[in-house]
């Protein structure tokens, strides 16, 4: 299948795996998306990524982390930059998410990291996605 936006297409899978209560969920793999996976592992949004290598392109395995009563630790997502538009901000001005409580994924130069760490080392990027 041809996917666009892969980007947008992990974060529907994700979101979709969690309004059905999925316990874990399978994406194709690239390196964006194995950065993006770390940082929500990192962040404990998930609770474990496993990378599946199957000769090609591979996969991630995503278990889905819940709190307590199946009630999702992952509010919301929304993909920011698309291919149609893409939104850049310098370190000064990247976006706080949620006053800080969320995170926004911010592809650098050094490579894919969250809003805080991109302050932290002056560096801006493409806002990939929010994520709270």
């Amino acid at each position: 299948m041809l996917v666009n936006d892969p980007i947008a297409d992990m974060l529907t899978r994700i979101r979709n795996a969690q309004i059905a209560k999925h316990d874990n969920v399978v994406i194709p793999a690239s390196n964006t998306k194995k950065a993006i996976a770390k940082i929500l592992l990192a962040e404990g949004y998930i609770k474990s990524v496993d990378f599946i290598n199957d000769g090609l392109a591979g996969s991630i395995k995503l278990v889905l982390k819940y709190a307590e009563g199946k009630q999702s630790v992952i509010v919301g997502l929304k993909r920011i930059s698309r291919p149609g538009l893409r939104v850049y901000a310098n370190y000064d001005k990247l976006p706080r998410v949620l006053g800080g409580l969320g995170v926004a994924l911010i592809s650098t130069s050094k490579g894919v990291m969250t809003d805080k760490d991109a302050r932290k080392n002056q560096v801006g990027g493409e806002v990939l996605a929010y994520i709270w």
